[in-house]
This record gives structure tokens, C-alpha cells and sequence, in this order.
């Protein structure tokens, strides 16, 4: 239940840093001083390498399933 909640947060902080970074790219147009746009495209990535980590993790341990309801034998 951890790992689950751990990886819905991880989603909610890359969609947060997603808008957030929209907001700078629309802000700072024309401005070529300020890279805020560029630092939120590294903590996108450093959270998508985070997420990665921690769905193989689940998978690894089966605290992740990788099996869908139709497809089980009565």
C-alpha cells in the first residue's frame, strides 16, 4: 500500500512540475536570462527515472501485479 501510494504521489509531482513549467514557458517568453523552464524539464526527468525505479521495485517484490481481471481463471 506504500510503494501504491508512493508512485500516485510521484505521478502528482510530475504533473505539478509539468504545469508549473508551462506557467515559466509562457511567463518568460523572449527572455533568454531565465532557465526555470529548463530546471523543471530536470526534475520531470529525475522524477520519471524515480517512478521507473519504483515500479520495477514493485514488480521485482510482487507488491505490484502485473495481471488483469479478465484475464483469470475461475
Amino acid at each position: 500500500m506504500l510503494l501504491k501510494t508512493a508512485i500516485f504521489i510521484v505521478i502528482a509531482l510530475i504533473l505539478l512540475s509539468l504545469g508549473s513549467s508551462l506557467f515559466f514557458l509562457l511567463k518568460d517568453q523572449g527572455t533568454t536570462e531565465s532557465k526555470r523552464t529548463v530546471y523543471g524539464l530536470g526534475v520531470r526527468v529525475s522524477l520519471g527515472i524515480l517512478l521507473i525505479i519504483l515500479i520495477t521495485y514493485g514488480l521485482y517484490t510482487g507488491q505490484l501485479g502485473n495481471s488483469v481481471p479478465w484475464d483469470q481463471v475461475n
